[in-house]
């Protein structure tokens, strides 16, 4: 009894913390910012389970290209970057399965030189609490990072660019 009790635990407690890690870095050479955002599959899930109103949605056994399109609208509305003020346009570009997460791949293009980063990063807020996402910032050798929650979405980054 023990046993069981011990694997519907552990079942329930796949991961204790609800996060997501957003990594944007500028590409000069392409003018563009590269995103590649990883998030638990099992969260994921979740959240577009209740998005979409299918309770038996399964994103392992979902085509891939009804992913791209789930997430195309899901990161439209959760992902919003500024550069100096400006809103930028990101383009969902796919993604792939990474063990018990997925890689998502978005660029912004024709990026000019900038300062100032705003991010508002809401991915999987509605679902969990204590959801924090996380976003690291590369301009140049220069990374900056910040912590998005339910309750501060949205931070902005300042470099020192010469």
């Amino acid at each position: 009894m023990k046993t069981v009790i011990a694997c519907l635990l552990s079942f329930l407690f796949v991961h204790p913390l609800h996060v997501s890690v957003t990594e944007i870095e500028f590409n000069e050479k392409n003018k563009s910012l590269e995103i590649m955002s990883r998030i638990f599959a099992d969260d994921l899930e979740e959240t577009l389970r209740k998005r979409t109103g299918n309770q038996t949605f399964d994103i392992l056994a979902a085509p891939k290209e009804t992913v791209n399109q789930l997430m195309t609208a899901y990161y439209n509305e959760n992902l919003k970057v500024s550069l100096d003020g400006k809103a930028q346009v990101i383009h969902f570009l796919g993604h792939e399965r990474d063990g018990d997460a997925f890689i998502f791949y978005i660029e912004i293009e024709k990026v000019k030189k900038w300062k100032t980063i705003q991010t508002t990063n809401s991915l999987l807020t509605e679902m969990f609490d204590d959801q924090s996402n996380l976003v690291h910032v590369t301009l140049y050798d220069d990374v900056k990072s910040m912590r998005l929650t339910k309750d501060h979405l949205t931070d902005k980054l300042t470099f020192d660019v010469k």
